[in-house]
């Protein structure tokens, strides 16, 4: 059996793409596990997006029949990657040369750091990781909701973000809710602002910025990222009421589908995005080098 071994950047080609996509539905289709989303699959043919594959064909067919998909979400040089191999290839020796590939790949990146994204049910991943000398980090969940109409009853004035009355307020809120530097909120909030499909709203209560979350559009659905809350204003059900806002602009958008990741951890962040009537739809495991 001959494998024949590529690495290529993002964003990739159409017809790369196709290929990593009928790989991913064929071994759905025999391993009950949904793959596309530790995949990043709706990120490797966007314009913005940075990172590589890297890609194993059998040279008897031209068939690909593993894959490697490492993206940097967040343009800090830390790469969030996941590997997929076809069942009747697994025993082919094929994980080797991959994390030799892999090793090389961010050294050429100058990478920062690395995670691996795992479907919870994927037992072959997880037997991979762990020969390897990855350690389980944590679990993070994806939650949907239909997009509707909503009435919005809440006190709370929801409206798009500001820069020049906004800024300091909500790097205020990034530093309370997710403990971020003053440069990690600039980074966040220079994603959020000026990435292609995303608003950042604010929530405005007793006359200042209270809360916040950002809305992205990915195709037919739309996404939920960043929502926080002031510690002073906790409690008042902002945070229900930006997420019912969301679920409204999505519904007014045309778009379906709302959908968020959260940690499984954060039993506060579950009870909230439950009572906004939310529910799991996947999970996702994450691995980090060494131990944890």
């Amino acid at each position: 059996m001959n494998i024949a071994f590529m690495t290529v950047s993002l964003p990739i080609d159409e017809e790369t793409f196709q290929e990593i996509q009928q790989l991913s539905q064929f071994v759905k289709e025999i391993d009950r596990c949904a793959y596309a989303k530790a995949l990043n699959l709706s990120l490797l043919k966007k314009a913005f997006s940075r990172g590589f594959c890297i890609l194993a064909y059998d040279e008897n067919t031209n068939a690909l029949v593993a894959c490697i998909t490492a993206v940097d979400k967040i343009g800090l040089d830390t790469y969030e990657w996941s590997m997929l191999v076809d069942p009747m290839y697994r025993d082919a020796g094929i994980d080797e040369t991959f994390l030799s590939l892999l090793s090389k790949a961010f050294k050429e990146r100058r990478a920062m750091g690395e995670l691996v994204a795992l479907h919870a049910n994927d037992l072959y991943g997880r037997k991979i990781l762990k020969k390897y000398g990855y350690t389980y980090s944590f679990s993070e969940s994806t939650f949907e909701a239909e997009a509707e109409m909503a009435e919005m009853h809440h006190s709370a004035y929801i409206r798009p973000f500001n820069e020049l009355t906004d800024l300091e307020p909500l790097i205020e809120i990034y530093r309370e809710a997710f403990g971020d530097l003053r440069e990690e909120s600039l980074e966040l909030i220079a994603l959020n602002k000026n990435g292609p499909g995303r608003v950042i709203w604010v929530a405005e209560m007793d006359g200042e910025v209270a809360g916040t979350i950002t809305t992205v559009q990915e195709e037919l659905n739309q996404w939920i990222t960043s929502l926080a809350v002031h510690p002073r204003h906790r409690r008042k059900g902002i945070a229900n009421a930006l997420l019912h806002w969301a679920k409204d602009f999505a519904y007014r958008s045309s778009i379906k589908r709302v959908l968020l990741d959260v940690e499984m951890e954060n039993e506060e962040a579950l009870s909230v995005y439950q009572k906004a009537g939310f529910h799991m739809s996947n999970q996702l495991d994450f691995y980090v080098y060494g131990e944890y």
